[in-house]
């Protein structure tokens, strides 16, 4: 286990307009207040598609991550996760994971790693900004190249002062 105290930052509620692309919005949000990193403790959607990770198939082996994906219409969403940055890259690697109920199949429900999603009139968010330490995310190689959430102690890998 890994564990690190947090020092925090602002905190924003989002608004996400309906017929957005949900990880476009979420990174035009980022971008434009200079998030790096933070949490996502909960948010709620209606989503008209999303794609989540699953898969209808066999796996072969079952200890191993699933890169396949599910597609849904029109669905009620509550979901929640963690923002790192990489710097390599320079960009934002958010980690989101949902619960959903199918609106038109009795809310029969879903729950995964949220691959994409089209806002379906509303999106209502909480993001909650880390200042330290810095938050990465990057492959494991001993298990399948996962990209794990990491706490780097020695500065400049992505935090920023609130401005």
């Amino acid at each position: 286990m890994r564990a690190h105290e947090l020092r925090l930052g602002r905190s924003f509620g989002l608004v996400f307009d309906h017929g957005d692309d949900f990880y476009t919005a979420l990174d035009e949000f980022c971008r434009t207040h200079h998030i790096r990193q933070g949490y996502i403790p909960s948010f709620i959607a209606g989503f008209s598609e999303v794609d989540l990770v699953g898969a209808c198939d066999r796996i072969d082996d079952p200890a191993a991550p699933v890169w396949s994906k599910v597609h849904l219409r029109n669905v009620e969403a509550f979901g929640g996760g963690t923002l790192a940055y990489d710097p390599d890259s320079g960009e934002l690697k958010p980690h989101i994971h949902v619960a959903i109920g199918l609106k038109e199949h009795a809310a029969s429900g879903y729950t995964s790693h949220l691959l994409g999603a089209t806002v379906q009139f509303l999106t209502e968010m909480l993001v909650i900004e880390v200042l330290t330490p810095d938050m990465t995310r990057t492959p494991q190689s001993d298990l399948y190249n996962v990209p794990l959430l990491r706490f780097d102690t020695a500065p400049g890998h992505g935090a920023t002062e609130p401005r």
